[in-house]
């Protein structure tokens, strides 16, 4: 991915634009793609590993084991109108986020993987989790429909193309359409300019 130094992501900026936008698209170097949640685990490795699972039925998960795999992670984004500017004339844009990581795919084996299921479920819905165990059988059941994996991230790539090289009279503009906007996604754009502009400021 295309990213200048100015707009590079830190690591743990980038780790936490994974934790809150885990949808994420695996590609492989066959050029097939895959979406599907994936979980960070910080603690291992320098950059972290990824977790996350396929359908058995999908054949992708074959041609992925043991091959350099690509996870592309999309934040907020939004069109930028030229009009937002304080210096005239301009052109549209379009603001947003990301993160590539890249790392060697391994296939988990049984036990790994029904630890993989358990800690999904305990992050996206306890409840479901602690109900579904009450459940004999159900969860060995789910485990044989899925192929778990693992992910150690040997690069990882944030960006934040956000118009910071521009003035602050065309920053302002553009931080107030975005807050006032009726995109859900705008707005969110906006709060992440806040907190990177306040992390900066604190640095």
């Amino acid at each position: 991915m295309y990213a200048p130094p100015s707009m590079q992501l830190g690591r743990n900026q980038a780790w936490e634009l994974i934790e809150r936008h885990g949808f994420a698209v695996l590609v492989g170097a066959d050029l097939q793609a895959t979406h599907l949640p994936l979980l960070l685990e910080r603690s291992e490795g320098e950059q972290g590993t990824l977790y996350g699972h396929f359908a058995r039925a999908n054949p992708h998960w074959r041609t992925l084991d043991g091959n350099r795999a690509l996870a592309i992670f999309s934040g907020p984004h939004a069109y930028v109108s030229p009009a937002w500017y304080a210096s005239q004339p301009a052109v549209p844009t379009w603001n947003y986020l990301a993160v590539h990581a890249t790392g060697t795919l391994e296939l988990l084996g049984t036990e790994a993987t029904r630890e993989l299921l358990d800690r999904s479920l305990a992050h996206f819905e306890p409840a479901l989790l602690d109900s579904l165990s009450r459940e004999p059988g159900y969860l060995e059941k789910m485990q044989t429909g899925v192929v778990g994996f693992r992910l150690p991230i040997e690069t990882l790539v944030g960006k934040a193309k956000l118009g910071r090289q521009r003035s602050e009279a065309d920053q302002a503009g553009v931080e107030a359409a975005l807050a006032e906007s009726r995109d859900p996604q705008a707005r969110q754009l906006w709060r992440y300019m806040q907190q990177l502009a306040n992390e900066e400021s604190m640095s």
